[in-house]
Parts: C-alpha cells; sequence; structure tokens
C-alpha cells in the first residue's frame, strides 16, 4: 500500500526562502549525491586506486538498479549521456519505409521528434503528429491515429508541457497490433511516476537521469526490447565488446559483443563521477519507492490545481494528468515574463508551450505551494475578472 512520505527537504540544501517547484526542468542534488561526486572528483587525483575492476562494477550496479527502477533486467539496460544518443540507437534499429509513418505528439519534446524527422526524410516515410486533444485524452487521440502504415509510435509517458498522460500500456497493445515499434521517452516521468516495462513492453525506452532519477546531467539510459537487443549500435568502443574485462587481451580484436544492450552503451560509459552519482541517487529513488513518490506528489499538484480554480485559471484536470506536474493556462494577459517575475521572489517554475509548468518534488512544502499563488495573484489577472 502506498504512503504519503513525510518532507525530504533536508535530504537537498534548498534554503527556507526558495520555493523551487522545477524539478521537470532540473533536480536539486541530494546531498548525499553532491557528497559521492565530491569524492569521486577527488579519487582522480589518485589514478593508481583505480582499478580496471572498477571500469567495470559501477556500470552494472546502475544497471541493475535501473531495472529494478523499470521492473525488467539488467541485461535489456544500456548507459547512455542522452536522450538523443537513445533516441540515435533506436532510428539505428527500427526499420522504416516509405509509406510508412511515425507517430508522434504536438508539441512533443525534441529530442523524440528530430530524429524520426531525418529517418523520415531519408527513407521517405511520413511524420504523423497526433493533434493536442481538447479534453486532454491523449490516449484515444493517438489510438486512433495508429494504423497499418505505422511502423513507430515515438511517445512520452506524460506530455513535458502540462502533465497530461498517455496510457503507455494501452499505446502498445496498438503498436504490436499493427506491428509498429513503441519508442518511449520517460525523462519526464520515470522515478516519480510509476512504470513496469513488462507491462508497457516498449522497444526502446529513454530516459535523462537530471531530472526525476535527481541524478547528475549529461547521463542516461535506456531500456531495450528483446526483439532489438541484438542490433547495431551507434559507435564501437571496446569496453563494449565481448572479453573485455581482461585489459591485456584488448589488442585480440573480436566481433561479438557483451550480453544483452551492452552493444547500446556509450563510450566511456565507467564514467567514474557521474556513475556513482546516479548509483546513490537511484538508491533513494528506490529506498522511497516510486508509489510513494507519486502519491506524495499528487497531494501537492491536486492543491496546486484547487487553488488556481479559484483563480480561473484552467489546468489539466487530475484524472487526466500524472500527479508529479501541472500546467496552469496562460491566457493572453499573462506577461510574457512571467517566470522571471516570480524567480525575482524566490518562486522558481516554467513557461512551456502556454502553460505555467509546476514541477513539485518531496523538498517542497506547503508553504511553498502558498508563496506560488501569492506571486500568481499580483502577477496574473485572473481570468475571471
Amino acid at each position: 500500500m502506498s504512503v504519503v512520505l513525510g518532507s525530504q527537504r533536508d535530504l537537498f540544501e534548498i534554503p527556507d526562502d526558495i520555493a523551487y517547484l522545477n524539478c521537470a526542468y532540473m533536480s536539486p542534488q541530494l546531498r548525499a549525491v553532491r557528497a559521492v561526486g565530491e569524492e569521486a572528483v577527488a579519487r582522480k587525483s589518485r589514478p593508481w586506486e583505480i582499478s580496471p575492476q572498477d571500469f567495470f562494477e559501477n556500470s552494472e550496479t546502475a544497471r541493475a538498479l535501473f531495472a529494478q527502477l523499470v521492473g525488467g533486467d539488467a541485461e535489456g539496460v544500456a548507459i547512455i549521456p542522452s536522450v538523443s544518443y537513445g533516441m540515435a540507437v533506436a532510428t539505428a534499429n527500427v526499420p522504416l519505409k516509405a509509406g510508412q509513418n511515425v507517430v508522434v505528439l504536438e508539441e512533443q519534446f525534441p529530442s523524440n521528434v528530430y530524429p524520426w524527422r531525418e529517418l523520415a526524410k531519408r527513407t521517405g516515410a511520413e511524420i504523423v503528429t497526433v493533434p493536442r486533444p481538447a479534453d486532454h485524452d491523449w490516449t484515444s487521440a493517438v489510438l486512433e491515429r495508429v494504423d497499418g502504415r505505422t511502423a513507430v509510435v515515438a511517445v512520452p509517458n506524460c506530455h513535458w508541457t502540462d502533465g497530461s498522460v498517455l496510457d503507455l500500456v494501452r499505446t502498445g497493445e496498438r503498436a504490436r497490433e499493427v506491428g509498429a515499434a513503441l519508442v518511449v521517452d520517460a525523462t519526464q516521468s520515470l522515478g516519480a511516476h510509476p512504470l513496469d516495462v513488462s507491462e508497457v513492453r516498449p522497444d526502446f525506452l529513454v530516459s535523462a537521469a537530471y531530472k526525476w532519477l535527481l541524478g547528475p546531467y549529461s547521463f542516461g539510459f535506456l531500456y531495450v526490447g528483446e526483439d532489438y537487443r541484438e542490433g547495431t549500435p551507434i559507435e564501437h568502443n571496446w569496453i563494449s565488446r565481448e572479453g573485455s574485462e581482461d585489459f591485456a587481451r584488448l589488442v585480440e580484436y573480436t566481433d561479438a559483443y557483451g550480453p544483452g544492450a551492452r552493444r547500446y552503451d556509450v563510450g566511456e560509459r565507467s564514467n567514474f563521477v557521474l556513475l556513482p552519482m546516479a548509483i546513490e541517487a537511484l538508491r533513494q529513488i528506490l529506498t522511497w519507492d516510486v508509489e510513494n513518490i507519486a502519491v506524495s506528489l499528487r497531494w501537492f499538484t491536486d492543491r496546486i490545481e484547487e487553488e488556481a480554480e479559484k483563480l480561473g485559471i484552467e489546468t489539466v484536470p487530475a484524472s487526466m494528468r500524472a500527479g508529479h506536474m501541472i500546467g496552469l493556462g496562460l491566457g493572453p494577459e499573462a506577461p510574457k515574463d512571467l517566470a522571471a517575475r516570480l524567480a525575482e521572489e524566490n518562486v522558481f517554475v516554467s513557461v512551456r508551450g502556454r502553460n505555467l509548468r509546476v514541477s513539485p518534488h518531496l523538498y517542497n512544502t506547503e508553504r511553498d505551494v502558498e508563496r506560488l499563488f501569492d506571486s500568481l495573484v499580483r502577477h496574473v489577472r485572473p481570468a475571471a475578472d
């Protein structure tokens, strides 16, 4: 049974006068993650302490922790530096030809759009963009546009501008019905919204670490479905090859790769600073449990929805959005520099598309929400006026 977690603010370095409601932009670092990173930076001054075994152990630890987070197996996990890298792996392995199409969402995050546009140009395929539905029901809108010509469904778990959610289980079922690949950018949900790859069954699922995974920048994970684990990597590094643990035999070149999705690992995956930081962050998330995180953050966004309604501000209703993010609809009267004005009052949110995106985490308090609306009253004329 899920439980609402108490305030975890003491685990972060956030001053009392800061209302940081912007985890979807970039998460603050946990104190423990910072400490691990500082220790790792110092360790590079003593390279004689870094053994060949160290090139492999942390990689496998991170792989196992991420697999636990998504309900999958470690053999399906690759270590990557960015979402665009993971999407490049997907586009290098998913077949696409003229007459077929790739389904994406309107105003979807670019990292899961640009790679497919480029592939479509090369192959003569079409990009089908699903318009934003007036009722916020992305799932029905996507299912209506997936047909026998669809080769790829490239979508997020929730829309990055307002938190409106997409049912990945139903979407995956429909994709498999027509023989399409399901490629998911889970960056704006993974770590704060439950996801089980055994239910979703994605062909490729990518997530950056620096948002809801509370990890470092330039680090991320790729989960690969079983049908694509023996595909073609986009780079050819030594450490992903079979037997690479034996440094003395690296000159005995081999065409064989390590097992599972390891062939897709980025070169220098053993990053001796970022990898330990990502591990520490994943351990904390697993300790809290994603179900508990989701329930706890839902309390904040439900409260934000209630306060927004009092001001006549439209939001995505709770039934149609993830619990960790909410978009407040901005009318034409909203100042263009609204986010900057709020920041001057130490209230931090983002403007994305037509929404003021509010994305709390466990370091937030009820007072942070009060400060947000105190500022909004001063800077945004209520729509009801």
